[in-house]
């Protein structure tokens, strides 16, 4: 008996190629949800905590799956390696932070200005200072400059704006590892992460971080916002050209203030959601107008 093949709709090169399309955004509305999701576990265990389960769990979970020790590791892999986890920890820290007084699509769009920042960097054609324009009123309308109402927390606004160096900063060190297994950088970088952001959540919750009801809810902190939605972007990213895979992504702050209105219930002003859609603007003009080199398996 031979074994029932594939039929040709599974098999057809257009499902082949909408699938890592199909990861990008799944990873992206469960990063979305599950941040919501951790944010409401602040007033439990803090920021620290939620952000010391997002990373601890996360990467026990990639270490138990991926086992990179499978995989031999040269002296400049290690420090890449190193490089890369202590920068996904200090953003992943800074952001949880920051998300104590600043919404979430609100965070993610300041956020966003890192990377773009990054792909804007050594642009010289006239529609990237267009671009730049976008990114700077999409920052002049959300940033504290004034009071009144819609005024963000100056503290929050510099830690989402750290998250976001951050951020440029895991892209650069992630590029050099993208020679390496995907799940062996991504498990090795998230138990970097973890030793530099798990000893705030235990000086800051303490045993309240080993309540088993809370702990399960970390699980799923661990799993949805970070575990899950890294590894489908690591998917994705062997499937969609650079470019295209940075233009999808620039809608990232939309989704997340989305997220943020449904399930935290935070209502954004005018004002806001215009800086949203500027910054959203910058960077889809930005990625899709810059000259696209071949490179697969770029961190994001």
């Amino acid at each position: 008996m031979t074994a029932p093949s594939l039929s040709p709709s599974l098999q057809s090169p257009l499902i082949a190629r909408l699938i890592p399309y199909a990861a990008l955004f799944a990873g992206m509305m469960i990063l979305a949800g599950g941040t919501s999701f951790a944010k409401s576990l602040f007033p439990v265990i803090g920021a620290q905590g939620a952000t010391a389960y997002r990373v601890g769990i996360s990467a026990l979970l990639l270490v138990l799956v991926f086992r990179p020790w499978r995989f031999a590791l040269t002296r400049a892999d290690l420090k890449a390696v190193v490089l890369y986890g202590a920068v996904l920890g200090a953003m992943n820290l800074s952001f949880y932070m920051a998300l104590r007084t600043i919404p979430l699509g609100v965070a993610i769009a300041i956020e966003f200005i890192g990377p773009l920042s990054l792909a804007l960097i050594h642009s010289r054609r006239p529609i990237h200072f267009v671009c730049v324009g976008f990114a700077v009123l999409g920052l002049g309308l959300l940033l504290p400059l004034k009071g009144g109402t819609g005024s963000l927390d100056p503290v929050g606004v510099a830690l989402a704006a750290f998250a976001g160096l951050c951020w440029a900063l895991y892209i650069i060190f992630g590029k050099r590892l993208t020679h390496l297994h995907p799940g062996q950088s991504v498990a090795l970088g998230m138990s970097v992460a973890a030793m530099v952001v798990v000893p705030f959540g235990l000086a800051h919750a303490g045993a309240a971080l080993f309540n088993p009801a809370i702990v399960v809810a970390g699980l799923a902190v661990a799993i949805f916002s970070s575990a899950l939605p890294y590894s489908l972007e690591m998917v994705a990213l062997r499937g969609i050209p650079k470019r295209t895979f940075g233009v999808v992504l620039s809608a990232e702050p939309a989704i997340g203030a989305l997220a943020g209105l449904i399930v935290l219930h935070e209502h954004l002003t005018g004002q806001q959601w215009i800086a949203i859609a500027a910054i959203v603007i910058a960077s889809v003009g930005a990625i899709a107008t810059t000259r696209e080199t071949p490179v697969a398996g770029d961190p994001v």
